[in-house]
């Protein structure tokens, strides 16, 4: 386990987009490091390299939105910290705020949800 410091909200807004996904994926459930590679993966249609999944990974851990846990002695899980939710859900919100602007919005974000 890391000893993280507490996330600020400026901490949070200054994640970069693949960190931002990386706790959208985390949001789910937790997932082992190779199970993240794939999933985002399938999200920007190519390959993720290893050495961009991992330091921010590490990063992310540092920062106190993501805890990582040993499965085996060569698998490690992460998942999402209260910080780490609380990140996801002010990047939710923020963006939310800015989209739903009239109740044609509203409608289209109600039936992504349903």
């Amino acid at each position: 386990m890391s000893e993280a410091q507490p996330a600020t909200r400026s901490d949070v807004r200054d994640l970069t987009a693949f960190q931002k996904n990386i706790l959208f994926v985390l949001a789910e459930e937790a997932r082992y490091g190779l199970a993240i590679k794939r999933e985002l993966e399938d999200y920007y249609g190519e390959e993720v390299n290893h050495g961009r999944l991992y330091p921010n990974l590490d990063d992310l851990v540092t920062m106190g939105f993501v805890e990582k846990s040993e499965l085996d002695k060569r698998t490690n899980e992460y998942g999402l910290t209260a910080d780490g939710l609380d990140a996801v859900v002010d990047d939710l919100s923020w963006v939310l705020d800015k989209f739903v602007i009239d109740d044609e919005r509203r409608d289209t974000i109600e039936s992504l949800v349903n």
